[in-house]
C-alpha cells in the first residue's frame, strides 16, 4: 500500500475528474443549481475523498470506503446520462466524461481487490 493517497493515480485522476466537472456544469442552467448540478458536484467530490478517507484507516474499513467510492461514480454515471439526455452537455463532453469515469472505476475495483480483507468476497 502507497505511503499517501495523494501517491494514488487512481485519487489524482478522480481529483481532476471533480475540477474538470465543476467547471463543465457550470454551464448548466441555473434552475439546475441546487438540483443535478449540486447532485454532481457532490458525487465527483465523494470519489477522491472517500478514496483519501480510507486510505487513513484499517484495511477493512478501506475496502468499505472503496466501495462508497464505487457507489458514489455509478451515481455519476446516472447523472452524466440525464444531463446528456437533457442536452446539458455537448456528445463530445458527454464521451469524455464517460470514459473518465470508466477508468477510474477500473482503478478503483483493482485497488479494492488488492487491499480487501481475505475473507471479504464482494
Amino acid at each position: 500500500m502507497s505511503n499517501s493517497y495523494r501517491d494514488l493515480r487512481v485519487w489524482e485522476q478522480a481529483v481532476d475528474f471533480a475540477v474538470r466537472l465543476y467547471h463543465v456544469t457550470g454551464s448548466f442552467p441555473d434552475s439546475e443549481r441546487y438540483g443535478l448540478t449540486s447532485q454532481m458536484r457532490r458525487a465527483a467530490v465523494s470519489i477522491p475523498s472517500n478514496i483519501a478517507e480510507g486510505h487513513e484507516r484499517s484495511r477493512p474499513e478501506y475496502a468499505n470506503f472503496l466501495r462508497i467510492a464505487r457507489g458514489s461514480l455509478a451515481e455519476l454515471e446516472t447523472q452524466l446520462e440525464i444531463a446528456g439526455r437533457l442536452n446539458y452537455l455537448t456528445t463530445e463532453q458527454h464521451q469524455l466524461l464517460a470514459e473518465t469515469l470508466t477508468s477510474i472505476g477500473r482503478q478503483l475495483t483493482a485497488l479494492y481487490h488488492r487491499i480487501k480483507p481475505e475473507n471479504q468476497t464482494k
